[in-house]
């Protein structure tokens, strides 16, 4: 009978500290997260006054020629083309290696994947003039041109 309570006693102290654990670290979760957000903005409101937003670059693999893109062109790698995520298609994109300050105008006819950080996929023809063709990705300033022609 005395390990009974005991037992009781144990389970309840057990989950007492994981609910107070649990409050505790909801207002650390939340200041984090609202700690986040306002640098996120900051940072792409600071982008933007800038001339675009930085990311990365990389471009299609030779697997890709010939494929339909979502735009349903046929993807030619000796064309000035891109893929991005959010962009609509049809928006002209100055796109500038910040490596070596080589710029190209690309249109985005394809979606790629999601990603964390700002991401857009080039043309073989648009690495090979941003001059990263060999290397496979780089950091580079998007710079929206105009919206979609579409």
């Amino acid at each position: 009978m005395v390990s009974v309570t005991r037992k009781g006693r144990l389970a309840i102290m057990v989950i007492f500290c994981q609910a107070f654990f649990q409050i505790q670290t909801l207002s650390l979760q939340a200041e984090e997260i609202a700690a986040k957000a306002t640098t996120e903005k900051a940072a792409s409101a600071a982008e933007k006054a800038d001339g675009g937003v930085k990311g990365t670059a990389s471009y299609y693999a030779k697997r890709y020629n010939g494929r339909r893109m979502t735009s349903g062109k046929r993807y030619d790698p000796k064309q000035l083309t891109a893929a991005h995520p959010t962009l609509p298609l049809g928006t002209k994109v100055k796109v500038v290696n910040l490596a070596n300050n080589r710029e190209v105008t690309v249109t985005i006819t394809d979606r790629c994947r999601k990603r964390v950080s700002h991401f857009i996929d080039l043309s073989r023809a648009a690495a090979r003039k941003l001059g990263f063709l060999g290397k496979g990705v780089t950091e580079v300033r998007i710079i929206t041109l105009d919206e979609a022609v579409s």
